[in-house]
């Protein structure tokens, strides 16, 4: 099962895009939670609600995933064929979920972290190092600013589009920059996606 992340700066279609990505290869996303988190709150928060956030957002990502193979076992179920049963033969094999995608990631509540409060939360690096990605899709804002109440840079995009792939490069994090309108952007992604899954063969699993 290949984990890919969508990061980026505000307004950089990075929901848009999992959405699409999601459709395309009928996969399971976990959606960002900070914006529910913050909708709550009208958008005050204060530095502990960021590690509250990586908390909850770590939870969801392990519900999803574990959402998302219960859908995929119940197809091959299906698929099962009668036997006697008598026999004694080993379970149903069935292929892992080739594809998980996730409209964050750990790295980006440790850059918010950063350039809100000039630190980070112990707790959040320790979900920085422990929650695995396969790959980065890094979204560049090159596209017109979406005004909402819950977005906070709506002039320093650029900048932190740089931050995020200096942090991908320092961290030696695999990614690849999505840039250009709707269609490039889907197209770049699911080339790299598709090469991504292509790149290691699909284990089995027993039903």
């Amino acid at each position: 099962m290949r984990k890919v992340a969508i990061v980026g700066p505000e307004s950089s279609g990075k929901t848009t895009l999992c959405e699409t990505l999601a459709e395309h290869y009928a996969a399971p996303w976990v959606e960002e939670y900070a914006r529910e988190h913050l909708t709550l709150r009208n958008g005050i928060y204060v530095e502990e609600d960021l590690r509250a956030i990586a908390g909850l957002q770590h939870d969801i990502g392990l519900m999803r995933v574990s959402d998302g193979w219960r859908r995929h076992e119940a197809v091959y179920a299906t698929m099962r064929p009668h036997h006697d049963p008598l026999d004694e033969a080993p379970g149903m094999k069935i292929p892992e979920m080739p594809l998980v995608l996730f409209d964050t990631d750990m790295i980006t509540i440790m850059i918010w972290s950063r350039e809100k409060f000039g630190r980070v939360h112990p707790q959040i690096e320790e979900f920085v190092r422990e929650t695995h990605y396969d790959h980065w899709l890094l979204c560049r804002p090159d596209i017109p600013w979406e005004a909402d109440p819950l977005r906070e840079n709506p002039h320093d995009r650029d900048r932190l589009f740089e931050v995020y792939e200096r942090t991908l490069k320092v961290m030696e994090k695999p990614y690849t920059i999505i840039q250009g309108d709707r269609r490039e952007r889907s197209e770049t992604a699911i080339a790299t996606i598709d090469r991504l899954i292509d790149s290691d063969p699909v284990k089995m699993r027993e039903l």
